[in-house]
């Protein structure tokens, strides 16, 4: 493990350590019996419905990427696309951020494809995801949902607030976007001028991820497809929204309230929480998740830490065993992907291929 990896993981371990800290110190009366017993009070039909409608995801993430390769690959199919798709979700939750780039690399790998364009791919994915997920977001905090009768009614005006910032940001990230598909190679180099002189290491891969969006974004070539993708994304967002519901309805009435837009909020939770994560054990997302079951549903300490945990287990582990089957299957290592995965990021900030 290199120094800069020990560094952020202890930095990371300090920060998850305070927060467990924090968060327990305010349970004085945590009842570990009250939390068994939620645990043993779950329906599992409910669990099964919320881990079907997560690999649904994952199929439509692979039918996205597919229309991301039409302009190179026509002959690209869905079904080729999702073992890459599972095994690198694996990865991710195995080995945490080292493991964010199988899959491109293992797309790029399969259909002879550079490893620069699809990790171009895979950074406007990331925008799209992003998008619909603020496109529900903010229909569920200026429609008339539940969210207008939260247990804290001071809740509320914070979110309209927060739903105008969202909407900016995506105003912003559109234009943005546009920016960088007209004058991305100019905006790179003044990038590698700009920052040249503090870090060269800084200034290519800041020019490095500008080259890869604009890159990327020549992937959406026509409006259809630009629809297909959009369309795919909210709908996969949807169903992973619909996943948590089902989640918190396992645990019978005491969260029967929790409607789509409700778990939205828990969604945009575990989202911020996971800046925070180690590989294959997590930790930022099931604590805000925690903590908003708690302060924002006035849900009870254990009931909390058990839907915590359990939503994590469903949403983002659940795909782990599939996943080892076709690693297995296919004589990967995952572990050995990453290093190399790394090893062609590394390369490319060395020598800055042009992106195919």
């Amino acid at each position: 493990m290199s120094r800069k990896r020990i560094l952020l993981t202890a930095v990371v371990l300090t920060v998850l350590a305070v927060l467990v800290y924090l968060q327990f110190r305010s349970w004085k009366n945590f009842d570990w019996s009250t939390f068994w017993n939620e645990w043993e009070r779950v329906n599992p039909h409910h669990i099964l419905h919320a881990i079907g409608l997560i690999y649904l995801s994952y199929l439509l993430r692979a039918f996205r990427w597919k229309v991301f390769l039409r302009p190179v690959r026509k002959e690209a199919s869905v079904l080729a696309m999702v073992p890459p798709t599972l095994i690198g979700f694996t990865g991710l939750a195995l080995l945490g951020r080292p493991g964010e780039l199988i899959r491109p690399y293992l797309i790029a790998r399969r259909e002879n494809l550079t490893f620069p364009s699809q990790v171009a791919v895979w950074t406007v994915e990331r925008i799209f995801d992003i998008g619909a997920f603020t496109v529900l977001m903010v229909l569920a905090i200026f429609l008339p949902t539940a969210l207008h009768f939260l247990p804290n009614p001071d809740i509320y005006p914070r979110l309209r607030v927060g739903g105008f910032l969202l909407v900016a940001l995506v105003l912003g990230m559109t234009t943005g976007a546009v920016a960088v598909a007209k004058f991305g190679e100019v905006l790179a180099r003044w990038i590698e001028k700009r920052f040249g002189h503090l870090s060269s290491n800084l200034g290519n891969r800041i020019a490095l991820r500008v080259r890869e969006f604009r890159d990327g974004l020549h992937t959406i070539h026509d409006l259809f497809s630009f629809v297909e993708v959009s369309a795919a994304s909210v709908l996969m967002w949807w169903f992973i929204a619909v996943a948590y519901r089902e989640v918190t309805h396992a645990y019978g009435v005491s969260l029967q309230h929790m409607t789509v837009a409700k778990v939205l909020l828990l969604m945009g939770s575990s989202m911020l929480g996971s800046m925070l994560q180690l590989p294959g054990v997590g930790g930022g997302s099931q604590l805000a998740t925690i903590a908003a079951l708690e302060h924002i549903f006035g849900a009870p300490h254990e009931l909390a830490a058990s839907c915590g945990i359990l939503l994590w287990l469903v949403t983002f582990v659940a795909v782990v065993p599939l996943g080892l089957a076709l690693a297995h299957r296919e004589h990967l290592s995952l572990r050995k992907l990453s290093e190399e995965s790394a090893d062609q990021e590394a390369a490319i900030l060395s020598h800055g291929p042009p992106l195919a």
